[in-house]
């Protein structure tokens, strides 16, 4: 059985580690795999810690994903890879919008279709593609699908 919880500080090597395998994947999807960067540098760039939202799925005791939101975006989500398309995202994600209601916004980078697909079943549109510098990378310039939910 999942259950998903607010993050502790303990959990922070399990979802370096999560974080770390999945955004490989995901950059991958993009062609963006050169612009990897580990947890460790990524949360303090992007200001992980600054969500007042940060929730970790967690079964038999092992954190197996992790999700972080403000009042009105799901900001960050990412499951271990072993554990993907069974679910986990998609309980992270239901969770974050019943503890913040307002969520309206979410991106995933342009080749991310499994996210893509995820965000739609969960209610957001696609607006468009967006282009921009990425978060925390700044000299990697990124392509997003841009995703809105009615609330």
């Amino acid at each position: 059985m999942i259950r998903i919880r607010k993050y502790q500080d303990t959990d922070w090597a399990s979802i370096s580690r999560i974080h770390d395998s999945a955004r490989i994947q995901e950059l991958k999807l993009a062609g963006l795999e050169h612009a990897f960067l580990p947890l460790e540098i990524a949360a303090e760039r992007e200001g992980l810690f600054e969500y007042p939202g940060i929730f970790v799925a967690e079964e038999e005791g092992a954190v197996i994903g992790f999700t972080a939101c403000t009042e009105d975006e799901l900001g960050w989500l990412y499951v271990a890879p072993e554990k993907m398309r069974c679910g986990v995202g998609r309980l992270l994600s239901e969770y974050a919008i019943k503890m913040y209601p307002g969520i309206r916004y979410v991106e995933a980078l342009k080749g991310n279709l499994p996210a893509l697909r995820l965000y739609e079943n969960l209610g957001f549109r696609l607006k468009g593609m967006e282009e921009g510098k990425m978060p925390g990378n700044e000299s990697v310039t990124v392509q997003v699908y841009s995703l809105e939910r009615p609330v």
